[in-house]
């Protein structure tokens, strides 16, 4: 049994040493929130880091959705994955849509583009997919599809961040693409968000959206709300910049050392991100199939009595929740790899920090089991 907790995630601190001119920086300009330099300097470097022209900073993911959606002007249904964290749903109820649930795909467990087009009625005016472990969705399939009946595309990319495709990053496409700077995510600021704008009209908007929609001292021309990003927050973001592509090579590191591990096992399938992607690691799910000694959720419970907490992330489907589960495109016939997919993955522990024994350890109990 490891000594201490080895959990599915733990957020990436650098030296608190380095944080604090970054701390008295602030406190010399005695600014704390609504755009100052930090937060100024943060989507500076954020832009000429993920390769992307225009960004907007929020206090988290959650509310970046809620006025991505608003930003589009989003009515009516909008077709999204049930496979994917409860916020990605709930952001279209808060904003008086109706979610239509799409299977997934059963590679890349992200929304079966295949399947997207069945899902249209006359009120669907957009879709919402996730890249899910920021494995990359089709996004050429979904963008055709969305271009032949107008449909807006807002990509939920929490889990996306500096992930690329041939033509560079993937935050790119769709109309709009929104990220967690959550603790647990690989970049955080404690709390964060950010939503990737394609032109400086549409940043404008969501600038003004993020601030109660005021334009100006005396001007609100939107039903706005309180999304801005603090100059703490962005600090934390401008030094974690500094150890970014370090954290992310010590994640590639880890995901490699599971796959040759368990890549051969019998019962174990090792998920892989899509053909030319370049992946971030932000998770390592593995599928565990009838063939492996024990279900899913014995190993899961094997792992915890051993002092290491997986996850089984995603697990119940956002379609089995009560708010949800009444709504026709939630039924279990309309899902069935979700529900597959959902009854039988694992995430194993991965962050920068985790080493590589506590790794070693994992191994060891899922092979000697």
């Amino acid at each position: 049994m490891s000594d201490k907790p080895v959990y599915v995630t733990q957020p990436y601190l650098p030296p608190l040493e380095e944080f604090i001119p970054y701390l008295e920086k602030i406190w010399e300009s005695k600014t704390l929130t609504n755009g100052g330099p930090m937060h100024q300097q943060l989507e500076k470097e954020l832009c000429e880091y993920l390769g992307v022209e225009h960004i907007a900073l929020f206090n988290n993911g959650t509310i970046a959705l809620l006025t991505a959606l608003q930003a589009l002007r989003v009515t009516g249904e909008v077709i999204t994955t049930p496979y994917s964290f409860v916020a990605t749903a709930h952001s279209l109820l808060w904003n008086g849509l109706q979610p239509v649930f799409v299977d997934i795909d059963p590679n890349t467990f992200n929304l079966d583009a295949t399947k997207v087009e069945a899902a249209i009625t006359s009120k669907t005016t957009a879709i919402m997919p996730v890249h899910c472990y920021g494995f990359s969705c089709d996004v050429e399939a979904i963008q055709t599809i969305a271009d032949n009946y107008n449909l807006k595309v807002i990509y939920d990319a929490a889990h996306a961040f500096a992930v690329k495709d041939v033509g560079g990053s993937i935050l790119r496409y769709g109309d709009l693409s929104v990220l967690s700077f959550h603790a647990t995510k690989v970049f955080n600021t404690f709390e964060g968000g950010a939503i990737i704008c394609p032109d400086a009209k549409t940043k404008k908007r969501i600038e003004q959206l993020k601030n109660f929609g005021y334009v100006d001292e005396v001007t609100v021309v939107a039903p706005g709300i309180n999304g801005k990003m603090s100059e703490i927050n962005a600090a934390f973001g401008l030094l974690q910049l500094k150890h970014i592509d370090k954290a992310i090579i010590r994640r590639k590191e880890i995901s490699r050392r599971y796959t040759e591990a368990l890549q051969d096992v019998k019962g174990i399938k090792v998920v892989a991100p899509p053909s030319g992607i370049e992946a971030n690691c932000s998770y390592f799910p593995i599928l565990i199939t009838e063939e492996y000694t024990l279900s899913r959720d014995a190993l899961y419970q094997k792992l915890k009595v051993n002092n290491i907490f997986s996850r089984r992330y995603f697990y119940p489907l956002i379609s089995d929740f009560s708010m949800y589960r009444s709504m026709s495109s939630s039924a279990k016939e309309n899902l069935p790899v979700a529900n597959d997919v959902a009854s039988k993955v694992l995430c194993l522990p991965i962050y920068p920090t985790l080493e590589d024994s506590a790794v070693d350890e994992v191994i060891s109990i899922i092979l000697n089991v």
